[in-house]
């Protein structure tokens, strides 16, 4: 049987049906067989996985060692677990979801019972993995697969750090080495191919979906958006998509559309993994009209019918663009993909594009602070960073190999390290140029399809003859007033309750608080007008930070003032006193008075601040360090507090980010004989 006709009945097992190769398959098949290494470049739903595992059963056959795919996602994990089994091939995952069996599968390793294992990225970095089972999969592996090979690149740089530690097990490696995506301009093509070796092939197709029809409507706010969405959901024929930006958007935006009546449930990076599950299965099998989506649904999501994707908000390149609406079209003859840019878009680019940057002086801090193993926790009463900052800058540093994970925690491992600026700044203006074509594809008058293809130097790039540029536009912006009012009354509906913190940060000792466990003196349950991410109030809360000190508006007050009459408290508020602000002692002040006004509330004054003016800080535990022991109860406000009747105190602020302020102030005046507090805030990060 010649190595064709071998590969075709490995082929027809896997996919269930007899099917014969698309052009390249194959021959990327027999560069691999024969020992090659070489990078796949093929729009999603070509067949990169058939390429893998046909290669794979072929190298089994002749006797060669298992094949190790380093995957993204657990979801295309389980999905090409059960694509192999039809062919016949043993494949296992090593994931945080099934660790109980990671024993056993060890155990089939070592015998040769397995014939794929998907790890992902992050598995490098797991110490008892590194040490007792990579060394041995490294001397009797038969091929490497990565997949999503554009992250080793510097698109990997804060999406998955791991990927940039599989350069070091390329150049380890003497045996066939695969790499796979949809997703690489010319740049990242040259770069994984110089990683790879010599003597590499490349095999490169058309990217553009002809199923998909491209369209973009002009910018507009949050409130024309939803109310399009309102208004054309159910227009769409089948099931589909809708990425948003931030979790609250996806959140906000999915409210909107159930209380209109929509089918639809919000997925975002915050949804649990067994939720997420359900989640997906619902969108495969057409129970849901929409998934309102942050990009956590992303690789690894498979439904061949998916009928269209919609953005609330650009991404913030079109690598990314074209990686969503991918999904979309892959097995029907037409979907939809339709950009509704924000004109918060560029503002939101930002925040995530510098909050990936590693700083010098905190890296530093971080390495000097692991000279001995320390937890995630116990480094954030040394370092100044927001748990997921340093979450990641913890990974870059173990990328770079100046920190690695050992029992306890991470610990320094004495390697010298360099900030290396270079790297970042091409990063950053890598960033900045792909912004700034994102911002292009939207105004161009090319054709869509050819405009995406030709940012990620398709060579096949042409017209597609169907998009709102080619064939003219079929859809604006005009809402019906209904849907426009159903928007407005969801987004300006106030109310998000500030709950109270429960636990004092861990490592305190080190900042020289003696505080540790549970919170004796909580506030209860608070209320705040609106989060600051939310579509509706956020913007306005958000110009908040930049203005000067000013009065507050009565339009605030007024959104407070419902979320009062909202409020199913226990007992009703006694009186009224308002944090002191260093910064906006205007707004706090009037605030809090216009608030006893309305309510018909005494207001009892302030409390005292002592202290300098605190810089914003990242964590739990230097926030805290800030406020500790700040606040003190005025001799005038603490009589007040002794003649009051019992019941609960209204405790004023304008936004409330970490709660600490709140926490150590509700504290202090609980100690002063408040009988309880009610925290009531404007905004809440």
């Amino acid at each position: 049987m010649t190595l064709r006709a071998e590969s075709t009945q490995i082929l027809s097992e896997l996919v269930g049906k007899p099917a014969d190769f698309h052009d390249g398959q194959f021959e990327a098949i027999e560069a691999i067989v024969n020992g090659r290494r070489g990078l796949v470049v093929q729009r999603t739903g070509w067949g990169k996985s058939a390429v893998y595992f046909v290669a794979t059963a072929l190298l089994r056959r002749r006797g060669g060692g298992p094949t190790l795919i380093i995957s993204p996602l657990l979801a295309l994990m389980a999905d090409q677990v059960s694509a192999a089994q039809r062919a016949g091939i043993v494949a296992e995952s090593i994931n945080s979801t099934n660790a109980a069996s990671w024993d056993v599968i060890a155990q089939q390793l070592a015998r040769n019972e397995i014939d794929v294992l998907l790890i992902s990225p992050e598995r490098l970095n797991n110490p008892m993995f590194r040490q007792t089972q990579l060394p041995d999969l490294m001397e009797r592996l038969g091929l490497l697969v990565i997949d999503e090979a554009h992250c080793i690149s510097d698109w990997g740089h804060d999406f998955r750090p791991d990927y940039r530690r599989i350069g070091s097990v390329i150049s380890q490696l003497e045996t066939p080495i695969l790499a796979t995506t949809a997703t690489a301009n010319q740049r990242v093509v040259d770069d994984v191919l110089e990683q790879l070796g010599d003597d590499v092939f490349l095999t490169r197709g058309p990217l553009a979906r002809s199923s998909l029809r491209l369209s973009v409507l002009p910018q507009a706010d949050s409130q024309t958006r939803i109310g399009w969405l309102v208004d054309h959901l159910t227009r769409f024929e089948t099931s589909g998509i809708v990425y948003t930006l931030t979790v609250a958007a996806a959140h906000d935006v999915a409210e909107a559309l159930q209380a209109a009546g929509h089918n639809v449930v919000a997925y975002t990076g915050a949804t649990a993994p067994e939720e997420r599950a359900e989640l997906e299965q619902a969108l495969k099998d057409n129970t849901v009209k929409a998934l309102i989506a942050t990009s956590a649904l992303g690789m690894g999501f498979d439904k061949p019918d998916l009928g269209f994707v919609v953005h609330f908000g650009a991404p913030s390149s079109p690598v990314s663009y074209y990686q969503h609406i991918g999904r979309a079209g892959r097995g029907t003859d037409h979907a939809e993909a339709v950009l509704l840019p924000g004109v918060e878009d560029q503002r939101i680019w930002e925040y995530f594009a510098t909050a990936s940057m590693p700083d010098e002086e905190i890296a530093s801090q971080v390495i000097e602070a692991t000279q001995q193993p320390l937890s995630v926790p116990a480094l954030s009463a040394r370092v100044d960073l927001s748990p997921s900052r340093l979450e990641l800058l913890i990974k870059i540093l173990a990328v770079d190999d100046a920190v690695v994970r050992v029992q306890g925690g991470w610990q320094a491992t004495g390697t010298p390290w360099h900030y290396d600026a270079k790297r970042y700044e091409h990063v950053a203006a890598q960033r900045v140029a792909e912004q700034n074509l994102m911002l292009e594809y939207q105004r161009t008058q090319q054709c869509r399809m050819q405009y995406l293809s030709q940012t990620l130097d398709d060579p096949y790039a042409q017209a597609c003859g169907q998009c709102d540029n080619c064939a003219g536009a079929w859809l604006s912006l005009e809402i019906s007033e209904d849907a426009r009012s159903h928007a407005q009354q969801v987004l300006s509906r106030p109310g998000v309750e500030i709950a109270p913190r429960k636990m004092w940060p861990t490592g305190l000792d080190n900042l020289g608080i003696k505080l540790k466990g549970k919170i004796k003196q909580q506030h209860q349950p608070g209320r705040a007008l609106a989060r600051l991410t939310d579509l509706g109030w956020g913007p306005t809360l958000r110009q908040l930070e930049e203005a000067p000190d000013q009065p507050v508006t009565d339009a605030m007050v007024q959104g407070l003032v419902q979320v009062l009459a909202d409020w199913d408290w226990a007992q009703r508020p006694i009186a009224v006193v308002a944090m002191p602000s260093p910064n906006r002692p205007q707004l706090v002040g009037s605030l809090a008075q216009a608030i006893a006004s309305i309510g018909q509330l005494p207001y009892l004054g302030e409390l005292q601040w002592n202290g300098p003016v605190p810089t914003p800080a990242a964590n739990s535990a230097f926030r805290l360090a800030q406020v500790h022991n700040r606040y003190s109860v005025p001799t005038q406000l603490h009589e007040a507090l002794s003649n009051a009747p019992q019941g609960p105190i209204l405790l004023v602020d304008d936004i409330a980010s970490t709660r600490w302020s709140l926490t150590v102030a509700s504290a202090t005046l609980l100690q002063a004989g408040a009988d309880g507090v009610l925290p009531l805030t404007l905004g809440m990060v």
